[in-house]
């Protein structure tokens, strides 16, 4: 029997404390009316931006029974998201995963966490990157931020580009297999305190853009989130452009709702303050179609 709701396998690591992953994923979708199937790639005591000594159990050595379990069931999704992922040996067996549950009816997204601010994170190194290459390949839909993106084209250490530049790295991106290409906090070349997201829908060879106003301080998570509301719009029948308007507008608000208040960064966006307003239509679309 079909489900009646749309149904998500969210593949990402589960932090006990600190609104990121699946943390962060579980209530934006539940809240949009989609149901989240969690398959943790590790647990964590916290999530490790900002803390240390962190408990981590690595599931790397489970997922694979987990998701034959899935697999006996019979069980079907209408998208496969992935995000951080902590070694080589899961995009295998990611790729397996995809192999199981892909269909032409269903969405694979990945969000290719590897590194933010012109640097790889500490658990990344260039194996990672090459190994993200080849699964983005098997993506419809691909949500690098600038780091990632440049990572993946092999241009480290670029610091800004002209926006007929960007436009060559979503089309170069998009050659790579993701029919659509969204990339995240590309500095603005016209406005010193924005960042933009801009997209690739090569299907209409259309180039969207939604612009952001810059604000001077750093939640862990944020990318968790905008790619978890770009996600649950477009199930639930929103057009990319709505849908990035949706999420990057999201975004914003939960930034702006956390930052008055003095508690620690590393804990993330207050989450909760701004929920419910993804149930709300959106009044003032902010997207633009590129030239």
């Amino acid at each position: 029997m079909k489900s009646p709701v749309k149904r998500v396998a969210a593949i990402h690591d589960l932090s006990g404390f600190g609104r990121a992953s699946l943390t962060t994923i579980m209530p934006i979708l539940s809240t949009m009316g989609i149901q989240v199937c969690p398959f943790p790639t590790a647990i964590l005591s916290t999530q490790t931006d900002g803390f240390e000594d962190f408990t981590f159990v690595d599931l790397t050595d489970h997922m694979e029974s987990y998701m034959n379990h899935w697999k006996r069931e019979n069980i079907d999704f209408d998208c496969i998201y992935s995000g951080f992922l902590g070694s080589p040996r899961q995009i295998d067996t990611i790729f397996k995963f995809i192999e199981s549950f892909k269909s032409p009816s269903n969405l694979m997204v990945v969000d290719p966490v590897m590194g933010d601010n012109g640097d790889l994170y500490t658990t990344m190194d260039m194996n990672m990157v090459e190994k993200m290459r080849q699964l983005i390949k098997k993506a419809d839909i691909i949500t690098p931020n600038f780091t990632e993106a440049a990572y993946l084209l092999g241009k480290s250490n670029v610091s800004s580009v002209r926006e007929d530049e960007i436009k060559e790295w979503l089309v170069e991106l998009s050659d790579m297999g993701p029919e659509i290409v969204v990339i995240t906090s590309v500095p603005d070349e016209y406005k010193e305190n924005n960042t933009d997201v801009i997209a690739y829908d090569n299907t209409n060879n259309k180039f969207w853009k939604v612009s952001c106003k810059y604000i001077p301080v750093k939640y862990p998570g944020t990318g968790d989130a905008f790619t978890s509301v770009l996600v649950g719009s477009l199930l639930t029948g929103d057009s990319l452009p709505m849908a990035l308007d949706r999420a990057a507008q999201f975004i914003t608000s939960a930034i702006r709702a956390s930052y008055g208040f003095g508690y620690s960064e590393r804990e993330g966006v207050l989450l909760e303050r701004v929920l419910d307003t993804l149930k709300y239509p959106i009044m003032n679309s902010h997207y633009e179609l590129m030239e």
